[in-house]
C-alpha cells in the first residue's frame, strides 16, 4: 500500500467524520436529494477507509515484502476481499494455487530506486519452494514493465540463474548490467520501482507461513583507502 493511498484514506476518513459531526451538531434543512448524496458519500468513504485499515491488519510484512495468506479459501468474506484488492489488484487465487508478495522498499525500509544497486540474495536451498514455478517481476512506480536493452522484465527458476559457489543465488536489481553476472540481472528503471514475487503451487513452508522471502539489500560501493570507490 503506497503512502499516497494512505494519505488519501486519511483524507476520506476526515471528510466522513466532518459529515457526521455536521449532521449531529449543526443540523441543516434536509431534503431527499441531500440525504441520498450524503449517504452515498459517507457510505463510500467509510467502506474505503475500513478496507484500507483491514488490509493493514491482515497483511503480513516480512523483510519489507507484503502478502496476505488465506485469501480465496472458502468462507472468506467480502471485507477480506476488499482489503486484498487494496494490496493486490487483479485475480484472486487460493494459496494452494499461488501466493504473491510485493515490495517497494529494501530491507531497511528505504524506497527502491534505480539510482541505487540492489541484490536479492537467496541462501543455498532458499529459493521459493514450489511444485510449478516462481517468478520475480520488476515494475516502475506505476507498476508498468521497465523498458531495457535486453527486454527482460522478470527472472524465474526457468531463467538460467547462475548460483554462487556455495549454492546461493543472487539476483541483481540495477540499471546497468553487473559485470560477469548478466544472467542474474533484472534491469531497473531510473526512478522508483516495485517488485513482485509470485510462487505457483507453493510448497508447505510457504503455505504455513514459515518461509521468509529475503530482504532486498542495497549494494554499497567498496571504499578504498583515501575515500575512493573500489
Amino acid at each position: 500500500m503506497s503512502r499516497r493511498w494512505g494519505w488519501f484514506a486519511a483524507l476520506i476518513g476526515v471528510i466522513c467524520v466532518g459529515f457526521v459531526i455536521r449532521l449531529l451538531f449543526f443540523p441543516q434543512p434536509r431534503t431527499v436529494r441531500s440525504d441520498i448524496l450524503q449517504g452515498i458519500l459517507i457510505g463510500y468513504g467509510l467502506a474505503f477507509v475500513t478496507a484500507q485499515l483491514y488490509a493493514r491488519l491482515k497483511a503480513t510484512r516480512v523483510n519489507g515484502w507484503i502478502t496476505v495468506l488465506g485469501l480465496g479459501e472458502p468462507g472468506t468474506g467480502m471485507l477480506l476481499r476488499a482489503a486484498y484488492a487494496q494490496l493486490f489488484p487483479g485475480p484472486v487465487n487460493t494459496a494452494a494455487e499461488a501466493v504473491y508478495w510485493w515490495t517497494n522498499t529494501d530491507g531497511a525500509g528505504r524506497t527502491l530506486s534505480g539510482r541505487r544497486d540492489y541484490i536479492l540474495h537467496f541462501p543455498a536451498g532458499g529459493l521459493p519452494p514450489n511444485n510449478a514455478f516462481w517468478s520475480l517481476t520488476m515494475g516502475d512506480a506505476k507498476n508498468r514493465f521497465v523498458p531495457n536493452p535486453i527486454s527482460r522484465y522478470a527472472v524465474s527458476d526457468r531463467s538460467g540463474l547462475v548460483p554462487n559457489a556455495d549454492g546461493s543465488v543472487d539476483v541483481h536489481l540495477q540499471r546497468t548490467a553487473p559485470a560477469g553476472r548478466e544472467a542474474n540481472w533484472l534491469p531497473a528503471p531510473a526512478g522508483r520501482f516495485i517488485l513482485w514475487l509470485r510462487v505457483y503451487e507453493p510448497g508447505p513452508t510457504i503455505l504455513d507461513g514459515s518461509y521468509r522471502v529475503p530482504p532486498v539489500a542495497e549494494v554499497r560501493p567498496h571504499v578504498q583507502a583515501g575515500g575512493r570507490p573500489g
